[in-house]
């Protein structure tokens, strides 16, 4: 069977064309994605503006015709926290499947947080025992835990890097100022996280996000020592550095994008807090996430 997932996402709308079926790994096909960052057109109310809208339509629109001639079974299409959160949210959803003829769904946060664990059980089989599993997105974080394939404990918080960066990061490179008062409101918002999941065993974390990938791979290249996986040491080490840097610099650097440069800062300070605050020493790389999640949900319902 042949899906097409359309991920409407802070940063980007990302169709992905796989082919699966019950009991086989999703196998990608093809990747259409358009880089939009929603948050840059709310208003002062919280509403997704009109050029927003046509932004979110347009872009949807191309990549539908980029992928016309795949001869897709059936799209699956979600948007996740910048429109769950705007204030016009379902007359933009109303808009956008009417002139896409789609039927675009919005996701909770504990949904994103539920189909992103399903994922990363999957990826690491059930030998991973009781997982922990991080998100950090654009404009929110999802965390999930559980033995099973159904985690006992999942949240959405907003606290993803696009977000933050808007909110507190100022200057270029940004102030001392702005960043201790993000590192202040990260150590509030994360620490209860601590009693929520203080039966964890802390040795058994899993990061599916493209910050978490991007953070990896800087940590790969420039301290090799720490290994592959993303390490407290190595974010002590990385973070300092990567604060220092303005944006033109932080594009410099392996296997930073345009498009991760400007908030990967502050998903650094997320992921170190998290580290800290759960008392983990290094977190796995999880390559699939959120759009494996819904395409494995729905090849188990199909068969059902």
């Amino acid at each position: 069977m042949r899906l097409g997932v359309l991920d409407v996402g802070s940063n980007t709308i990302h169709l992905q064309v796989v082919d699966g079926h019950l009991g086989a790994p999703p196998v990608p096909n093809s990747s259409h994605k358009s880089v939009i960052r929603l948050t840059e057109y709310l208003d002062e109310a919280g509403s997704i503006t009109q050029l927003g809208i046509d932004r979110i339509t347009d872009s949807i629109l191309t990549n539908l015709k980029s992928a016309e001639h795949l001869d897709i079974d059936e799209l699956l299409a979600f948007a996740t926290s910048a429109i769950r959160e705007a204030k016009n949210s379902d007359a933009v959803i109303e808009h956008v499947n009417k002139a896409c003829n789609i039927d675009l769904q919005v996701l909770s946060g504990e949904e994103e947080a539920r189909f992103t664990f399903l994922a990363a059980r999957r990826w690491l089989g059930w030998s991973s025992g009781d997982l922990l599993v991080l998100d950090i997105g654009g404009g929110s974080l999802e965390i999930a835990r559980g033995a099973e394939e159904d985690p006992v404990f999942k949240t959405s918080m907003q606290l993803g890097a696009g977000r933050l960066t808007r909110q507190f990061l100022k200057g270029d490179p940004f102030t001392s100022k702005s960043l201790k008062a993000l590192e202040e409101y990260l150590e509030e918002k994360i620490d209860p996280l601590a009693a929520s999941l203080s039966t964890f065993e802390k040795d058994n974390a899993a990061g599916t996000s493209k910050t978490f990938r991007t953070l990896a791979k800087l940590s790969q290249n420039l301290y090799p020592k720490f290994g592959q996986h993303v390490t407290l040491e190595a974010l002590n080490e990385l973070l300092p550095r990567l604060q220092r840097l303005d944006i033109e610099e932080r594009m410099e650097l392996p296997a930073v994008s345009a498009e991760r440069a400007p908030q990967i800062v502050a998903g650094a300070m997320v992921a170190r807090q998290l580290m800290q605050t759960l008392e983990l020493k290094e977190i796995r790389i999880c390559p699939w996430a959120l759009r494996e999640g819904i395409v494995l949900h729905r090849l188990d319902w199909i068969e059902r």
